[in-house]
């Protein structure tokens, strides 16, 4: 039988502490949080291992969809700088467990998910939790979810190759867009701000994550 909390503060002392994340609201979240019931049973003795791991079971593979690794999840989070106050917008929120840890820091999140089963599952999850100012949604996620649009961060899931525009058009003024560019094992996590309508970025550490549907630049041909 696995000692879930014993693996927590594991995580939380060998993975997150030892890289630089220093914002305490982030350190109990994760210590609080059971990744473990955001994961499928034959999936739960991974949730506090060093890698991405699949929140869909193994039959039927509906989606590549993974959790982030702990830390780069949690250094992300770090660079995004949330304040208490902000809106923020979750894409590829897979089962809900980035969803349940950024509602601990923001004013509210709007969780992003194309795979129905899958939203429903995280709605699901942190309805169990008792997870305040979080909604679930469905759509494209290169499309965002302009509804809820503008927003102070819009947090990444996973690696992209290409950024889509219309993300880029929902965040506010001062607005920060985290996530990891490129496959590995030259990835980038990438931290992005609008500031007078014009969107720069710069790398912020080394990282590696699943490539995300819809972010994946289309081919060129050269002759």
């Amino acid at each position: 039988m696995i000692d879930f909390a014993a693996a927590r503060r594991m995580m939380v002392d060998g993975q997150i502490r030892t890289s630089d994340v220093t914002d305490l609201r982030i350190i109990g979240a994760m210590l609080e949080i059971p990744r473990e019931k955001f994961l499928p049973p034959e999936q739960a003795s991974f949730a506090y291992f060093d890698l991405d791991v699949p929140a869909t079971g193994a039959a039927p593979p509906s989606t590549g969809r993974r959790l982030l690794k702990p830390m780069v999840l949690a250094k992300l989070i770090q660079a995004a700088e949330i304040a208490d106050s902000d809106v923020v917008l979750d894409v590829a929120c897979a089962s809900g467990y980035s969803t349940a840890v950024l509602a601990r820091l923001a004013g509210s999140v709007i969780a992003l998910e194309e795979d129905g089963p899958l939203a429903q599952r995280a709605a699901e999850n942190l309805r169990e939790l008792d997870t305040v100012g979080a909604q679930v949604v469905t759509n494209a996620l290169g499309a965002g979810w302009p509804e809820g649009a503008p927003y102070d961060v819009i947090f990444l899931n996973g690696a992209f190759e290409t950024m889509p525009s219309a993300l880029l058009r929902q965040l506010k003024e001062g607005g920060r867009l985290v996530g990891v560019k490129g496959g590995p094992p030259a990835g980038k996590a990438m931290l992005y701000r609008l500031i007078s309508g014009e969107v720069s970025g710069r790398p912020i550490f080394d990282a590696a994550a699943p490539m995300l549907p819809g972010f994946v630049q289309s081919p060129t041909f050269v002759f």
